[in-house]
């Protein structure tokens, strides 16, 4: 297993997340959706609802658990150490949330579902998130999203200034996050296969059936996704199935085998490997400003060159459904 004293989130964090987060910050009303949400909508009353509502995990309530989660927010030096709930809930998935006061929720349908290994890279990939300061912009998109819903109850009287852009804007973000966060596993397992394997589960594993999944096919299944590619039609269809703005519409999360392919290329490259060896960027003393990024690979500028397109067309998108129905939100 990896351990990284002192490292920055700088070392692992994708280049399409810091472009992506970049675009959402240009977006007209972003300074003042961030402002009225720290305002008023933040950590606290989730804090509060979990202490009502969940298992906190500690050294006498889950403690193998617990034993597993210290080990890695020490490897991946988190802090402060994040509060862990587990909440019952059969839906494989775990979030977290908070800056000030983070917290980790790891649903009960996990803990059947996984392994100790692939627990870890469940605990490694939220830290990541919570390192690289994604939770509270994260929060602030699930917010947003509510309010324009009608079902936030606290929407301070400018949810028109939520516009479809700035939705868009946060689920590209939130999306691209997710790359960053699964580097962050991949660098604790110091190993693809765990983080491989913890994806595909969660994708369609089965307690009963688990014996009759294979990796290697999910794998091959991956490699003939991005094959799809070779026909312009199936990229437009990816494009739609991301976002459709016409209906509000956006996925919250790469599909899986496309962060398959973000992870094994990754764990081939030369960054991933200096990591490994201990030649990393890390935090300045004293909590001040982490070291500036070093260069990207070719391989990453490529995918930034992309990401750029791919926000350029939905802003297009976005401005030709707003002329046809005469939206101006």
């Amino acid at each position: 297993m990896g351990t990284y004293p002192g490292i920055s989130s700088d070392s692992f964090r994708h280049p399409l997340d810091r472009e992506a987060e970049q675009a959402l910050r240009n977006i007209p009303g972003f300074d003042l959706v961030t402002r009225k949400f720290i305002e008023f909508v933040y950590e606290r009353p989730r804090f509060i609802y979990l202490m009502g509502n969940a298992i906190q995990v500690g050294s006498r309530q889950y403690a193998n658990l617990y034993h597993i989660f210290r080990d890695c927010v020490r490897d991946l030096d988190v802090s402060p150490e994040p509060s862990l709930f587990i909440s019952h809930d059969p839906f494989a998935n775990a979030n977290s949330l908070g800056q000030e006061r983070p917290v980790i929720v790891l649903n009960s349908g996990l803990l059947d579902l996984l392994d100790e290994d692939e627990l870890r890279v469940v605990f490694a990939h939220e830290l990541g998130h919570i390192k690289c300061g994604h939770t509270t912009l994260n929060q602030m998109a699930i917010w947003a999203i509510r309010a324009v819903s009608g079902l936030a109850s606290m929407t301070m009287g400018f949810t028109s200034f939520i516009s479809t852009a700035l939705l868009a804007g946060f689920y590209e973000w939130a999306r691209k996050a997710e790359l960053s966060a699964d580097r962050a596993a991949l660098l604790l397992s110091d190993d693809p296969k765990p983080v491989l394997r913890t994806m595909m589960k969660m994708t369609g594993g089965s307690v009963r059936y688990g014996h009759e999944v294979s990796l290697d096919e999910f794998l091959a299944q991956a490699k003939r996704y991005q094959e799809l590619d070779q026909e312009g039609i199936n990229q437009a269809y990816k494009f739609l199935l991301y976002n459709d703005v016409a209906n509000r519409i956006f996925l919250t999360h790469p599909f899986t085998v496309e962060r398959v392919h973000y992870l094994q290329e990754w764990a081939g490259s030369s960054d991933y490997h200096q990591i490994q060896m201990g030649h990393y960027l890390r935090r300045t003393d004293g909590g001040s400003a982490d070291i500036p990024v070093q260069s990207s690979s070719q391989s990453d500028n490529g995918d930034v060159d992309l990401l750029r397109r791919e926000v350029a067309a939905l802003q297009e998108e976005i401005n030709r459904i707003r002329s046809q129905r005469g939206d101006h939100d």
